[in-house]
């Protein structure tokens, strides 16, 4: 039977999952301390093929919806052009150069992408019981994206629900429980270790990208975690948690008391780093046709100081 979601079971979770101190009162890595380097050495073992899957989804992709934040689609902007080197136009003051050049401009979060431990706060505490006003509008001067610029490599584990359900997609509300990861695991014959970077495939990407239609994707209702997952997270002791979904956690969320209730745990007191929005058509195409459900994986952030999240193009090879 699952835990009632309250705002107490919210507090009781926090209470007992928290990793503040664990890794030492300056800690700002949080549970990517459970990555060795003997894990990573033994990760790039998994590489057999040579096969290379890019989890990005493109930037082209007009997932924001103004649900939530403010956010909004990439924009691409050419700043120089072939046509203008054709035309001439670049041949003054400096003749013979001719060049194309662009620019992007996008909120951190607006495709694929890294949660920084700053992103969420629990009351007026992120992590490791550092002050949320650390976060102004300069940056986070604690928790920033860059101190994890190092850290994202290791053992990548895909756990595909929805093929192991005999579904293209999870159902919106969809609540992913423990069973359902243990299930997954124990059926694709993979085991979950300390320092993994878990990656859950819920079908409701590629269900958008097929349609072509991502109303309500950002922010709508969604298959994703359950709050009792936190839970499970903090009993494997895994590095990351990462899905092809816009928030990882179930919408409609599992009570009115709290707007995504899932998050105000596992970032704030686990201190666990969390990938949104991950591409996986090919990899779970492919993982399901070997039979092999781990892999290398690697997903640097950009180098981006006080940065609440950073967009990323992972990768997972085999």
């Amino acid at each position: 039977m699952r835990r009632k979601v309250d705002r107490a079971a919210i507090e009781t979770a926090s209470r007992e999952l928290s990793n503040w101190g664990r890794w030492g009162d300056d800690d700002q890595i949080g549970t990517l301390n459970n990555v060795s380097p003997a894990d990573i050495v033994a990760a790039a073992g998994l590489i057999r093929k040579g096969k290379v899957f890019s989890l990005g989804l493109s930037l082209k992709e007009p997932i924001q919806s103004g649900l939530f934040g403010g956010r909004w689609n990439p924009i691409h902007t050419m700043l120089a052009t072939g046509t203008d080197a054709a035309s001439g136009a670049q041949d003054e003051p400096f003749p013979y150069l001719r060049y194309a050049d662009d620019a992007i401009n996008m909120p951190c979060q607006a495709s694929t992408q890294w949660d920084a431990l700053c992103h969420i706060f629990h009351g007026d505490k992120m992590y490791n019981g550092y002050d949320a006003r650390l976060v102004d509008a300069r940056g986070a001067k604690k928790l920033g994206i860059e101190h994890v610029r190092d850290k994202m490599v290791g053992r990548g584990v895909l756990l595909d629900i929805a093929r192991w359900k005999g579904v293209a997609s999870l159902d919106d509300g969809y609540a992913i429980g423990n069973d359902d990861l243990d299930g997954c695991a124990k059926a694709q014959g993979v085991e979950i270790r300390k320092g993994d970077f878990v990656i859950v495939r819920t079908g409701h990407q590629e269900r958008c990208l097929s349609r072509k239609d991502w109303t309500g994707y950002a922010g709508g209702d969604a298959p994703g975690f359950a709050f009792e997952t936190a839970y499970w997270i903090k009993k494997h002791d895994i590095a990351a948690i990462c899905s092809d979904t816009w928030g990882c956690e179930v919408r409609p969320n599992e009570t009115g008391d709290a707007n995504q209730p899932w998050h105000w745990v596992v970032i704030p007191a686990i201190g666990i780093s969390m990938g949104e929005i991950f591409y996986l058509k090919e990899l779970a195409a492919d993982c399901a046709g070997d039979k092999v459900f781990e892999f290398f994986f690697v997903a640097p952030p950009l180098h981006l100081p006080g940065g609440a999240g950073s967009p990323i193009n992972p990768q997972a090879i085999k």
